[in-house]
């Protein structure tokens, strides 16, 4: 059986790689569960200074499996659903542990949520981003709202989520989504050297120029990512998500009632 996610050690860089390129790197619950653990586990060794989290195929990673879109694998409450997953994304943020993440193709909803809790994106000029949420009833849930307005300001992210729409590599890079942008060929040298150069510094180092620089938006950043737990647990209620998903399996225009 292919392993959907795959860590290897490369000197003091721990290196995390999605490996679903048939389903642009979706994530079911195994391979959320299986990311999570390795995840935890390379932020846990001693072997790495650093993690650098990337993906085979066309797409970085193109969000929630939509053949698992309303399942609860362990049938649990919405609210300890989107609770657990949003604990591996502050886990992220609040690491010790520098992570790069290598973008391209599709940064879809969770696989977006997934970039923006990483330090430092480098992305390839196939790369769009987008939190299409709004689009199937609910909104992002694991932080989305919150660490893209951190990098993009108020407004620009109130345009992504309340459209639903895109963001090209070029656009990314503007209003600074991604931090490098490079040709496709490029993109994983470009990734792994930088990561390498991370990993190669003192560890304690890099851990307090992580604290110290989260500062800045860390707190707001845990506090509105609990706002999206209530909001979302309270959506996935509603007559008008409901009525979203109908819509989509129907293939016709939502009507909606605010309800």
């Amino acid at each position: 059986m292919v392993e959907e996610v795959l860590s290897e050690l490369d000197g003091r860089l721990r290196i995390i790689t999605l490996n679903r390129p048939e389903r642009h790197n979706a994530m079911n619950d195994e391979t959320s569960a299986l990311f999570q653990s390795l995840l935890h586990d390379a932020l846990e060794e001693s072997e790495s200074n650093a993690i650098l989290v990337r993906a085979n195929g066309k797409s970085f990673c193109s969000g929630r499996d939509t053949s698992v879109l309303g399942h609860r694998a362990r049938d649990e409450s919405d609210y300890h659903f989107v609770r657990r997953h949003q604990e591996g994304r502050l886990r992220m943020q609040e690491s010790t542990k520098p992570i790069v993440a290598a973008l391209k193709g599709g940064a879809i909803g969770g696989g977006c949520e997934l970039a923006l809790a990483a330090d430092i994106r480098v992305a390839d000029t196939t790369l769009k981003m987008a939190l299409p949420e709004i689009n199937y009833g609910v909104l992002p849930d694991t932080g989305g709202t919150q660490m893209m307005t951190a990098l993009i300001g108020a407004s620009r992210t109130k345009y992504l989520v309340m459209t639903g729409k895109s963001l090209d590599a070029a656009t990314a890079l503007d209003w600074g989504a991604v931090d490098f942008v490079v040709m496709p060929e490029e993109l994983d040298e470009h990734a792994l050297e930088l990561a390498r150069d991370i990993a190669s510094k003192p560890p304690l180092n890099l851990a307090m120029a992580k604290e110290m620089i989260n500062l800045m938006h860390g707190p707001t950043i845990r506090t509105g990512t609990r706002a999206e737990l209530y909001a979302q647990s309270y959506l996935f209620k509603t007559e008008d998500y409901a009525e979203a998903r109908a819509a989509l399996r129907e293939k016709r225009s939502p009507v909606y009632k605010g309800k």
